[in-house]
Protein backbone atom coordinates (compact mmCIF):
# COMPACT_ATOMS: atom_id res chain seq x y z
CA UNK A 1 0.00 0.00 0.00
CA UNK A 2 1.20 3.33 -0.91
CA UNK A 3 0.25 6.94 1.18
CA UNK A 4 0.66 10.13 -1.08
CA UNK A 5 0.48 12.95 1.09
CA UNK A 6 0.57 16.59 -0.53
CA UNK A 7 0.83 19.95 1.26
CA UNK A 8 2.05 23.58 0.20
CA UNK A 9 -1.40 24.71 -1.61
CA UNK A 10 -2.71 28.13 -0.84
CA UNK A 11 -4.46 31.17 -1.97
CA UNK A 12 -1.34 33.58 -4.05
CA UNK A 13 -1.87 36.41 -6.87
CA UNK A 14 -1.50 36.20 -10.31
CA UNK A 15 2.23 36.13 -11.12
CA UNK A 16 2.96 34.19 -7.80
CA UNK A 17 4.28 31.25 -6.94
CA UNK A 18 3.71 28.04 -5.03
CA UNK A 19 6.08 24.94 -4.45
CA UNK A 20 3.64 21.74 -3.81
CA UNK A 21 5.12 18.74 -2.06
CA UNK A 22 3.86 14.97 -1.90
CA UNK A 23 5.23 13.07 0.86
CA UNK A 24 5.14 8.90 -0.17
CA UNK A 25 4.94 6.03 2.18
CA UNK A 26 4.46 2.45 2.23
CA UNK A 27 7.11 1.65 -0.59
CA UNK A 28 9.83 1.83 -2.59
CA UNK A 29 9.60 5.16 -4.02
CA UNK A 30 12.82 5.16 -6.38
CA UNK A 31 11.53 2.90 -8.79
CA UNK A 32 8.05 4.59 -9.86
CA UNK A 33 7.07 7.31 -12.36
CA UNK A 34 5.53 10.37 -10.38
CA UNK A 35 3.17 12.79 -11.38
CA UNK A 36 0.98 15.72 -10.40
CA UNK A 37 -2.84 16.36 -11.74
CA UNK A 38 -5.76 18.99 -11.18
CA UNK A 39 -9.32 19.50 -11.44
CA UNK A 40 -10.78 22.83 -11.64
CA UNK A 41 -14.38 23.04 -10.74
CA UNK A 42 -16.59 21.74 -13.13
CA UNK A 43 -13.95 20.20 -15.51
CA UNK A 44 -12.36 16.82 -15.49
CA UNK A 45 -9.26 15.88 -14.15
CA UNK A 46 -6.17 16.57 -16.07
CA UNK A 47 -2.22 16.05 -16.90
CA UNK A 48 0.11 18.75 -14.92
CA UNK A 49 3.34 17.07 -14.90
CA UNK A 50 5.11 14.00 -14.75
CA UNK A 51 8.65 12.88 -13.99
CA UNK A 52 10.56 8.95 -14.73
CA UNK A 53 11.70 7.06 -11.98
CA UNK A 54 15.38 8.53 -12.33
CA UNK A 55 14.14 12.08 -12.08
CA UNK A 56 15.90 12.41 -16.21
CA UNK A 57 12.65 12.22 -18.08
CA UNK A 58 10.06 14.65 -17.72
CA UNK A 59 7.15 15.54 -19.18
CA UNK A 60 4.61 18.65 -19.13
CA UNK A 61 1.12 19.62 -20.81
CA UNK A 62 1.36 22.90 -22.54
CA UNK A 63 -0.28 25.30 -20.35
CA UNK A 64 1.97 24.53 -18.16
CA UNK A 65 5.66 24.45 -19.46
CA UNK A 66 7.81 27.00 -19.01
CA UNK A 67 6.44 27.36 -15.76
CA UNK A 68 5.94 24.73 -13.80
CA UNK A 69 9.13 22.58 -12.79
CA UNK A 70 8.53 19.09 -11.44
CA UNK A 71 11.41 17.41 -9.00
CA UNK A 72 11.96 14.76 -6.53
CA UNK A 73 14.38 13.80 -3.91
CA UNK A 74 14.34 10.05 -3.60
CA UNK A 75 16.06 10.08 -0.26
CA UNK A 76 12.74 11.86 1.49
CA UNK A 77 10.89 10.10 -0.74
CA UNK A 78 9.21 13.06 -2.04
CA UNK A 79 8.19 14.76 -5.27
CA UNK A 80 8.07 18.55 -5.89
CA UNK A 81 6.22 20.49 -8.06
CA UNK A 82 7.48 24.49 -8.30
CA UNK A 83 4.70 26.53 -9.76
CA UNK A 84 5.77 30.02 -10.95
CA UNK A 85 4.10 32.60 -12.78
CA UNK A 86 0.71 31.55 -12.09
CA UNK A 87 -2.56 32.22 -13.59
CA UNK A 88 -5.69 32.02 -12.32
CA UNK A 89 -6.94 29.52 -14.83
CA UNK A 90 -4.22 27.72 -12.95
CA UNK A 91 -6.76 27.11 -9.78
CA UNK A 92 -7.73 23.74 -8.90
CA UNK A 93 -7.64 20.93 -6.61
CA UNK A 94 -3.99 19.44 -7.49
CA UNK A 95 -3.28 15.79 -6.37
CA UNK A 96 0.29 13.71 -6.69
CA UNK A 97 -0.23 10.19 -8.14
CA UNK A 98 2.55 7.24 -8.56
CA UNK A 99 2.63 6.08 -11.61
CA UNK A 100 4.20 2.52 -13.36
CA UNK A 101 7.95 1.12 -12.74
CA UNK A 102 10.55 2.26 -14.97
CA UNK A 103 8.06 4.00 -17.77
CA UNK A 104 7.37 7.97 -17.82
CA UNK A 105 3.48 8.28 -18.45
CA UNK A 106 0.71 10.79 -18.57
CA UNK A 107 -2.36 8.96 -18.77
CA UNK A 108 -4.43 9.08 -15.36
CA UNK A 109 -5.55 5.47 -15.78
CA UNK A 110 -1.65 3.90 -15.36
CA UNK A 111 -1.44 5.85 -12.13
CA UNK A 112 -2.74 3.51 -9.21
CA UNK A 113 -2.03 5.71 -5.64
CA UNK A 114 -3.26 8.97 -5.47
CA UNK A 115 -3.31 11.56 -2.80
CA UNK A 116 -6.21 13.49 -1.26
CA UNK A 117 -5.02 16.87 -2.79
CA UNK A 118 -4.17 20.08 -1.91
CA UNK A 119 -6.41 23.49 -3.30
CA UNK A 120 -4.19 25.93 -5.27
CA UNK A 121 -6.33 29.39 -5.76
CA UNK A 122 -4.98 31.94 -8.13
CA UNK A 123 -6.67 35.65 -8.04
CA UNK A 124 -6.80 38.07 -10.58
Amino acid sequence: QVQLVESGGGLVQAGGSLRLTCAASGRTFSNYCMGWFRQAPGKEREFVAAISWSGVGTDYADSVKGRFTISRDDAKNTVYLQMNSLKPEDTAVYYCAQGPRLRLVRNENDYGYWGQGTQVTVSS
